[in-house]
Parts: C-alpha cells; structure tokens; sequence
C-alpha cells in the first residue's frame, strides 16, 4: 500500500472543502483510505491552522468575511440541504400572500416551491428568481430595479430603495452569509447587505433560510439585529453549540 503523507491528505481535504464547502469524517476515511481516527486527527490540525472550522461528524470552510464565492460555485454546495429548506419555508406561505424572496441559492430553492401558489406576489431584487416565476402564471412578480451585480445575478440600489419605501408585505426571505449569536446577521457585500435590511423593514415577518455552514460565521457587513428576525430555517447539521447559543438569544430555529 502507498502511504499518503498527512500533508497530502491535508491538501485533499481542502481540495474538498473549497468545492462543496464541507466534508464528513467517514467519507473522507473512505476516500484517503485512512481510519476515521486518523481522519479526525487531520481535521484538528486544519482547525488549529485556521482553515477549516469542525462540525460534528466532520468540517466547513471557514467563512472568511469578505470573501464572496458567485451563485453558480454556491449552487453546487450543500444542494440536498438547501432544497429541504426550500420546501420548508414555502409551506408557510398561503395563496394569496405577498413575499419578498431576496438573492442567494438556498432562496432560490423556496421560489421553486412557491410556483404553484395562486395569488401570490412576489417582491425581488434576484434576475434568476424573476425568471423562474415567469412561468408560474398565478405569480405576479415585482422586481426591484437598480444597478446589476452580475456574481448573484442580483440588483442592488439606486432605485431598489425607492420601491421598497412604498410596498409592505407579508413575509420576507433573506439569504445570508453569516448569523452568529453576537454579530447578529451579516453578508459579504456590502450593496446587498444594504437592501437585504431595507427588505426586513418592509416585512411583517422576517424569515432567514441559511444552510448550516452560514451558522456560526461572520461576514463583512451588518445586515440585522437577531431582534430584527423571527425565524431561521437550516438544516440538522448546524452546529449544536451553535444553534444552542442562537436560541438562548431569544431566536426561533427550525432544523429539517
């Protein structure tokens, strides 16, 4: 058998880690033919390096705080958990009702569910999100306007504030890059920081929908208090202590 030094086992795993954004202790014992032992033995020396953050069961990239992967690298990471907060958060939305459905991969998740709704209005900022209503007719989609950043296929101000001033709306979904129980909500650029708060202040409810990666990070720019948010949905990989710490903050947390 060829041995593989630890420093190479470290380059893969952060190999791994930079493509999906996490990694788990058995696949990885599987993949560098290793014990699970050794696996995590790896993991804390990454972690004491500063370059990894460890989960229970394995590790995340560390969140670095302004440091912004685009829509379509984020797209392919914690996919299955993004989808099951998608449908997740669209079963609290009734026929009828009006959203704000901000930018970011795991949103886009709860504008697919929320195709078949009738009635349904929908506030955006996201050209991706406006596109895929398009072909729900029973949608009326209402986009912000504004200056295009092309890494989120998003818009941001001038003019997206103008709107925002004049509707008020039933519930608001934001993405996020960070939450975390001091920093409150943040997100690495500073623009879409900027209309995510001005959708919070134009909901009645506030719903964050973040994969448990975001929990426990902290990102460049201030989006909200966790006064300013109702409730978050992640999925069951979020950090317990984390979670725990979010909680005692007075937070409401869903895990699916």
């Amino acid at each position: 058998m060829i041995r593989v030094f630890p420093e190479e086992r470290h380059t893969v795993i952060l190999n791994i880690l930079n493509e999906s954004g996490r990694c788990r202790v058995i696949d990885l014992a599987r993949k560098l033919a290793v014990s699970e032992v050794t696996v995590r033995q790896d993991l804390d020396v990454l972690e004491k390096q500063g370059l990894l953050n460890r989960t229970h069961g394995g590790a995340i990239l560390v969140g670095k705080r302004g440091f912004e992967r685009s829509f379509h690298i984020e797209e392919t990471a914690f996919q299955d958990e993004k989808a099951r907060i998608g449908r997740e958060a669209a079963t609290l939305i009734s026929d009828g009702e009006t959203v704000i459905l901000d930018v970011g991969t795991t949103v886009t998740e709860v504008a697919r569910n929320l195709q078949i709704r009738k009635g349904l209005t929908v506030v955006t900022n996201a050209l991706n999100i406006a596109m895929l209503l398009e072909e729900a007719p029973e949608v009326t989609v209402l986009v912000t306007g504004g200056t295009l950043r092309a890494k989120q296929h998003s818009l941001v101000n001038p003019f997206g504030q103008f709107v925002l001033d004049r509707v008020q709306v039933d519930v608001a979904f934001i993405g996020v890059n960070g939450i975390e129980a001091e920093h409150g909500v943040t997100n690495v650029n500073m623009a879409e920081a900027e209309m995510k708060s001005l959708f919070l202040k134009a909901a009645r409810r506030r719903i964050l929908v973040a994969d448990s990666s975001k929990i426990g990070n902290v990102a460049l720019a201030k989006v909200a208090g966790l006064q300013d948010i109702d409730l978050l949905i992640t999925d069951e990989q979020a950090d317990p202590e984390e979670v725990a710490r979010l909680k005692d903050k007075g937070l409401e947390i869903k895990l699916v």
